[in-house]
């Protein structure tokens, strides 16, 4: 053991940090010098062109904003959010003005810059002034953008380096899935999320509700504090401010528990058995959806999609009725019916169709994916036009598939590798399947999959998801998001090191400290909280049980001493992981005390690294359970005194882990609760109904936040204090006097 703790704290503390010996590179906090080399920036996503020229430009109180007379509400927009940014990182207030003054931010529009798109824009900077020019609003917009990110602190002054960019994005629809099934975030934190999205040049937001928007034609599908009509209105015109449409995607065909939960539309199964796929062959299926997608498309006004998902149809066909029609079409054949109808619905709304269908996927094997060994022998023919946001890997170098469904008549958005589904962090660095074999992460995944698919004039957009399987809390997947942002606006941009460096960089600043470390530190943490106790039953079967050490009993102190035997692999690699996870907590603890930005990540961090450590002190607790059980027992005949003190040292054992449990499930719920609504709350007007479906997510194991600590509770930890104690007092009145 010894030995592979010295090897864990050599890597950790020599060198560059855990992520600097993962990237094989000095990972260093350095500011922006003025050749703006790349492994030293922090621009999220980084310039098409950049070249540094002359002195860099001083803020001071003597900066204006300069705005054309005739600027449109969009200028003045970026202007203020500019001003407020300034003084947010500076604390200089620069004045807005339509005049142009010496020393100037100057913002111009220059319509002939429209050969690059809409989003293209030009930024240059000298000692007396700063130019924006672009010939649309998103242009002039994602100038402001780069421009904050380009101030840097020298001694007592804010400057901006003397460079010229010429910048446009390779891909222009960028989009963010945004998942709450199983997690609702306070409207603020929604319009931060927003900002911070905008900042990275993300410009749509493919928002999956569920329960959390109140339908007005069916009240009851949302749940307990869903967003309004109003406040969804109020949000997507919110986020139109910021140059990212909100699309809203209402579950179809299948993942529609939110819906079929409700007794009164329990009819419209697939199967009477499971809620979470419709029956495509009912005419109420499409009424119901109808209403609900009218309502969607009243809460996002100005949007030119509707999202209709559909994916992951496990009964689709088991009806009999379905099955008499797969006979007839075939199964991709029944899953474009209900796409096809869907459509047909939707059309005269001037909303495009997206759903989760891959580049050819109804003839290429997508159906594989859920229906082992099916091959579609029918042929299909999708409704032209529908947009198509999935993929399955199975596309060529030369992306033949993507062209093919273009010809057709679809728009393709390219889908960036899901990073993942696991319980607490993401697996940024590496994977871990349910053997124990290691292999690349998530971060190295996506990189590559952007660098060979964008910027080839094949994918319209792309489609960076974020499955809330886990119910993990936003601030877990910044990182992911500002991949995809990065690599579909300029893919011939960083490196992989490169980019990990300028997110760190970017996103915490200057004065951050091996918040690398802690990144990695967490993905290695999360599967050890994972194939703890019976978590990964959830993600990957048997996977065998936790017990507790067996009870003393009789009058001889009897008891099976199996545990530290049977669990000494576990609780060696719980030794492990406390020690990594007080390094993880001395890590954001000093990072806490430092001047960094975006705190509320690592106070979030900061939860889960107690929790995996909680999770590793429970294996200790209970090994030290059992040793005080054979100390008490030793003793029995020779001093029953000693005996009745080791069964008492048992005792506080279990009573001071299940009060630790507490302490660190209460400060996670009061810490992620700052930016979320409490999950599976009631309110006086409104129950919470509850009901899991077939796909076992780990968050939908329980209706609140106990599906956290849902598999110590299974240890019954509480049972076994009770059960304890009345042993201790038969022991005591039988043999104390």
């Amino acid at each position: 053991m010894k030995s592979t703790i010295f090897k864990f704290l050599f890597i950790l503390f020599a060198g560059n940090g855990v992520l600097g010996d993962w990237l094989g590179t000095s990972i260093a906090w350095a500011q922006i010098p003025n050749n703006v080399a790349k492994n030293n920036s922090s621009l999220l996503p980084y310039p098409k062109q950049i070249n540094s020229v002359g002195l860099p430009f001083e803020l001071n109180p003597s900066v204006t904003i300069s705005l054309d007379k005739n600027a449109s509400d969009q200028d003045k927009f970026a202007a203020s959010e500019l001003q407020s940014r300034i003084k947010a990182l500076t604390g200089l207030q620069l004045r807005i003005t339509s005049s142009r003054s010496k020393r100037s931010i100057s913002f111009q529009r220059q319509k002939d810059m429209i050969t690059k798109g809409s989003e293209s824009y030009q930024l240059a900077s000298n000692q007396n002034r700063i130019t924006i020019k672009a010939s649309e609003d998103a242009g002039l917009f994602y100038g402001t953008q780069t421009l904050l990110q380009l101030i840097q602190k020298d001694g007592q002054r804010y400057i901006i380096p003397g460079l010229v960019i010429h910048d446009w994005p390779d891909t222009p629809e960028r989009a963010v899935h945004y998942d709450t099934k199983h997690h609702q975030d306070k409207r603020s934190y929604v319009e931060s999320l927003i900002k911070e999205l905008a900042s990275y040049k993300i410009n749509m937001l493919i928002w999956e509700w569920e329960d959390k928007f109140e339908y007005p034609s069916h009240p009851e599908i949302g749940a307990p504090g869903a967003f309004t009509l109003k406040e969804m209105q109020e949000i997507t015109r919110y986020a139109k401010k910021y140059h990212i449409q909100i699309v809203p995607l209402v579950q179809g065909l299948g993942h529609v528990s939110f819906i079929l939960k409700w007794p009164q539309f329990a009819h419209l199964r697939e199967i009477p058995a499971s809620n979470f796929e419709f029956c495509p062959l009912k005419n109420g299926t499409y009424d119901l959806l109808e209403d609900l997608w009218k309502d969607a498309m009243e809460a996002t006004p100005g949007s030119e999609f509707i999202h209709i998902g559909s994916d992951e149809t496990y009964e689709l066909g088991a009806c009999a009725a379905c099955k008499k029609k797969e006979a007839e079409i075939g199964k991709s054949g029944l899953y474009h019916y209900f796409i096809d109808k869907s459509a047909q619905r939707i059309e005269g709304s001037g909303r495009s169709v997206m759903t989760w269908e891959a580049p050819m996927g109804w003839d290429k094997g997508r159906l594989e994916v859920y229906h082992t060994g099916m091959k579609q022998d029918k042929p299909v023919k999708p409704r032209k036009g529908i947009l198509l946001t999935e993929s399955y890997d199975y596309e060529t170098s030369d992306l033949k598939y993507a062209k093919q469904a273009k010809s057709m008549g679809h728009p393709v958005y390219a889908y960036d590798p899901n990073p993942g589904i696991e319980q607490l962090f993401l697996p940024y660095f590496f994977t871990k399947n349910g053997k124990g074999v290691k292999s690349q992460g998530s971060l190295e995944n996506s990189y590559n999959f952007l660098k060979k698919t964008m910027g080839k004039d094949v994918f319209d957009g792309v489609v960076r998801t974020s499955w809330d399987d886990s119910g993990l809390p936003m601030q877990a997947w910044m990182l992911s998001f500002a991949t995809t942002a990065t690599f579909s606006w300029n893919a011939n941009s960083y490196s992989l090191p490169e980019f990990t460096n300028a997110f760190f960089n970017n996103r915490y600043g200057q004065a951050s400290q091996e918040i690398d470390s802690l990144y990695y530190l967490l993905n290695e943490g999360a599967y050890f909280y994972m194939e703890s106790f019976e978590r990964r039953v959830w993600a990957w079967g048997d996977i065998g049980k936790t017990h507790l050490p067996d009870l003393p009993r009789g009058d001889a102190i009897e008891y099976d001493p199996f545990w530290n035997k049977r669990y000494a692999d576990r609780l060696a690699t719980a030794e492990e992981f406390v020690i990594k996870m007080n390094k993880a907590i001395q890590i954001g603890t000093n990072n806490l005390k430092r001047d960094i930005q975006n705190k509320h990540d690592i106070e979030v961090f900061l939860t889960l690294a107690k929790l995996i450590r909680h999770t590793a002190y429970t294996y200790q607790d209970l090994s030290k359970v059992e040793f005080a059980i054979k100390e008490a027992h030793q003793n029995r005949y020779l001093d029953v005194n000693a005996s009745l003190v080791a069964l008492k040292k048992a005792e506080t054992i279990i009573a001071n882990s299940l009060t630790r449990r507490e302490t660190v499930y209460t400060n996670l719920l009061d810490t992620w609760q700052t930016t979320m609504l409490p999950k599976g709350m009631s309110t006086q007007t409104k129950h919470y109904f509850f009901e899991q479906d077939r796909t076992r997510h780990f968050a939908n194991r329980t209706s609140d936040m106990t599906y956290l600590i849902y598999d110590e509770q299974l240890l019954n930890m509480e049972g076994y204090l009770e059960e304890l104690r009345d042993y201790i007092q038969f022991f005591q009145q039988r043999f104390i006097k």
